[in-house]
């Protein structure tokens, strides 16, 4: 009944039905055949959508959308209705991809995403009219994938301007796994372009403030990295010119130091150890389901996991059956 209870909670957010609660009662749950039915039906049921939504929401920083308030005077076009736009976009975006039982991978790669017509009219994408979301496809281009959502670029800037930094480090923890080193105390600000003198973009400010050593050893990890989104603006919007009015420059690296030009290489250079990124959503999805942080106990059974689902690309389904046969998940306490 336990076991029924923490599947439940993971797959709908809410108390098990009476199918669950009879295969649990008659202690048959815990076999291999009507576990992997169970969780089939479940994944199948409407309730699904909650995991979609909330482990959405906890794993790419949607609920701070909420509170993200882009500045007025720099995004005059920026409103409440824009902002619900951005969350249905990703929601709808992440919920195909577990409802198609695709490879997690297509989180980056996917040439499509969902838009209607306040949507469309702010990513530039023509002939889409009314308020229903659509799905739309692009071909080798500026968008498709989470990377090039709004709002994942929205949670990731400031009120007035983007931030590679930020960026940088979103990217690294939510897409690596890997998590920069805290920084420093009295770190300075980033000088700001005050409207006199010469403007300066932000990598040549970002430069300047990596002269501080103390600054260095993380920044010259995560902005390379946040650099490589610059085409996109504080509310996800494409450019090729900054706030200053000043060239873009997207060009960006990832730690192992491979180098790449904006967003398009940065997915290519993802993909190319896609074992980086199926294991971090696998320990993120882990972290959902068991509702605690991962430890270091869990990391063999997170390896299990990944390496019997790289058989199948990854696919979704194969990370939640995984998870749901795991130790961690059976059982209150790893042994």
């Amino acid at each position: 009944l336990e076991l029924a209870s923490r599947l439940s909670f993971f797959l709908w957010s809410s108390i098990p039905d009476d199918p669950l609660l009879d295969a649990a009662a008659k202690g048959t749950l815990r076999q291999p055949g009507v576990l992997e039915k169970q969780v089939k039906r479940m994944l199948a049921d409407p309730r699904s959508k909650v995991l979609a939504t909330n482990f959405a929401g906890q794993w790419l920083y949607l609920r701070n959308l909420a509170s993200t308030t882009p500045d007025m005077r720099s995004f005059p076009d920026f409103d409440d209705n824009l902002r619900r736009s951005f969350q249905q976009e990703t929601e709808l975006f992440f919920e195909s991809v577990l409802k198609e039982d695709r490879s997690v991978l297509d989180l980056l790669r996917a040439n499509y995403t969902f838009v209607n017509e306040r949507l469309a009219r702010h990513y530039n994408i023509p002939n889409v009219y009314g308020s229903r979301f659509r799905r739309v496809e692009f071909g080798e281009g500026e968008r498709g994938g989470l990377l090039g959502q709004g709002a994942i670029l929205t949670v990731t800037s400031y009120a007035t301007r983007t931030s590679p930094v930020i960026r940088g480090k979103w990217i690294m923890e939510n897409l690596l796994g890997i998590a920069p080193p805290p920084p420093p105390a009295n770190v300075p600000a980033l000088k700001e372009n005050t409207g006199t003198g010469k403007a300066q973009t932000v990598r040549e400010r970002l430069a300047q403030h990596r002269e501080n050593p103390a600054c260095a050893g993380c920044h010259k990890l995560m902005d390379p990295v946040g650099f490589s989104l610059e085409n996109y603006d504080a509310v996800g919007r494409y450019r090729t010119v900054d706030e200053s009015s000043l060239a873009v420059d997207s060009a960006g690296g990832l730690p192992d130091g491979s180098q790449f030009q904006g967003a398009n290489g940065l997915k290519k250079a993802l993909l190319a150890r896609p074992e980086l990124f199926a294991g971090t959503v696998t320990e993120k999805l882990m972290t959902y389901a068991l509702g605690r942080g991962v430890e270091y106990q869990d990391a063999p059974a997170i390896r299990k996991v990944l390496r019997e689902a790289g058989t199948g690309d990854y696919r979704f389904s194969s990370l939640i059956m995984g998870i749901v046969r795991s130790t961690p998940f059976q059982m209150r306490r790893s042994q």
